[in-house]
């Protein structure tokens, strides 16, 4: 799960909160960040009840990471929901999280995998990851490797670490296409560069499988990809 974040610009999808909803979230952000943590409740709530989206996803987190109230999984699924319902990703990768790990709601993997494709086709990297994960591991829906990387790689493709080891390990192990250590070479090297626990001892494993010529390829292919920021690699 996220920390607590707020989002400053509302998305043109979302219900525009009214001038008092505004000044009440605005007030419930300054109690928090100073470390008032029941004004923040109680202006956050003030703002959540009239419909701002980013008050009732502010809210949830003060529930689900039991600041300055009981931990209550059930009221932070209350107002993720509501938020969710607006169609703000963070929300719905949340909520997604909740129902994937049975947290004051019963586990139902269907329900997380909707609400991390919602997510995920808002461009969330980490709904984009952790479908990606469903699908590899086959959880809710037959194991698919293919559609697995393709996640993987749209969460790659924005910087997210994991993703960019798990694509390696696809790359690595042939899962969905051809095997290519080459590729898994570059993606482990990419994920190590952003401090991936794990993954420079991935590269090596791949190194050990390739000749001195394909190691500098893929060196060349990594320092390529890390200029194009991640677009477009190993296709």
């Amino acid at each position: 799960m996220r920390n607590l974040v707020v989002i400053a610009a509302a998305l043109l999808s979302l219900t525009l909160p009214s001038s008092v909803a505004a000044q009440d979230f605005d007030r419930g952000l300054i109690a928090y960040i100073d470390g008032d943590y029941p004004t923040a409740l109680r202006e956050f709530r003030l703002a959540a009840e009239q419909g701002d989206v980013f008050a009732q996803y502010n809210l949830g987190m003060i529930y689900y990471n039991d600041e300055g109230v009981p931990q209550n999984y059930a009221e932070a699924a209350r107002w993720f929901r509501l938020a969710a319902e607006q169609g703000l990703a963070s929300a719905q990768f949340n909520l997604g999280v909740m129902y994937y790990n049975g947290q004051g709601l019963p586990q139902n993997y269907a329900e997380a995998a909707s609400l991390y494709r919602l997510a995920a086709e808002q461009g969330d990297a980490e709904a984009q990851y952790n479908l990606g994960q469903m699908y590899y591991k086959g959880e809710g829906f037959p194991q698919n490797y293919a559609e697995a990387a393709r996640l993987y790689r749209l969460a790659a493709e924005q910087g997210l670490a994991a993703a960019q080891y798990n694509l390696g390990v696809i790359y690595y192990n042939g899962q969905g296409f051809p095997q290519n250590h080459q590729f898994a070479y570059m993606w482990f090297s990419l994920a190590a560069a952003k401090g991936d626990e794990g993954a420079a001892s991935a590269r090596d494993r791949a190194a050990g499988r390739m000749t001195r010529e394909q190691i500098a390829r893929a060196q060349q292919l990594a320092s390529e990809c890390l200029a194009r920021d991640y677009q477009g690699c190993a296709q």
